[in-house]
């Protein structure tokens, strides 16, 4: 099973502790942890994140660099050998477009942890950095653009599985889950996500617990899938 959230909230969980809006982005990475372990407990083989957008690079300067130094933090923590991603044998798979945005340091550190579980097999989690869906959907047009002017490819050999080859992502999600509230999609996932069960919640993202996947993981079995039939 393949299960995506979008990670919501943060800043208005802070907002009701009186602190500042940086510091909810710690609870929620901290509340990342735990849904790793409680996917891996409940069977949820693959994980998607959208835990920064290609828009969140223009908040204020402030709350970006906290925002690098926590991205910093999980990543130098997974890359220990006693971390949960080497315990579990998680595959880490970062997607967007986070090296135009993040320091050099923290891409090389991402792309050293993808390289470095690329072979693990038993979970995925793939987090989405500095990433929209129609970014990555135009990413995926130039790639085609570019295979069409090397002459690889025919412009009538241009088909819906060409493209989705070319994406970030090539597999779908059967649940997408949206905290703290709001009812949209915010641009995420816009190709993979058109025969995803949707579940909106008004919890914040740190106010999410493993009864709550609990819950949804219940509803969705529940429900007939038709996938446009």
């Amino acid at each position: 099973m393949h299960v995506a959230v979008i990670l919501d909230g943060n800043r208005r969980f802070a907002k009701r502790l009186l602190k500042n809006p940086w510091e909810g982005h710690e609870y929620g990475a901290q509340k990342v942890k735990n849904l790793c372990e409680w996917c891996c407990e409940l069977g949820v083989t693959e994980l998607t994140l959208y835990a920064f957008s290609w828009q969140n690079r223009n908040r204020p300067k402030t709350e970006f660099n906290y925002l690098m130094k926590i991205f910093s933090s999980f990543v130098d923590e997974a890359l220990e050998e006693n971390s949960l991603i080497f315990e579990r044998r998680i595959r880490i798979n970062p997607i967007g477009r986070y090296a135009q945005v993040f320091p050099e340091d923290l891409v090389k550190r991402l792309d050293q942890l993808k390289e470095l579980t690329q072979k693990f097999d038993r979970y995925t989690l793939n987090i989405a950095l500095a990433y929209g869906g129609r970014e990555e959907i135009v990413d995926a047009v130039k790639k085609v653009g570019r295979m069409i002017e090397a002459g690889t490819i025919r412009d009538e050999e241009i088909s819906e599985e060409l493209i989705a080859s070319q994406l970030y992502l090539s597999s779908e999600p059967d649940i997408i889950i949206r905290t703290g509230g709001d009812h949209r999609t915010s641009n995420f996932l816009a190709w993979q996500s058109i025969y995803s069960e949707w579940f909106f919640i008004e919890k914040t993202w740190p106010e999410f617990e493993q009864e709550d996947l609990l819950e949804i993981l219940e509803q969705f079995s529940q429900r007939e899938r038709r996938f446009g039939k």
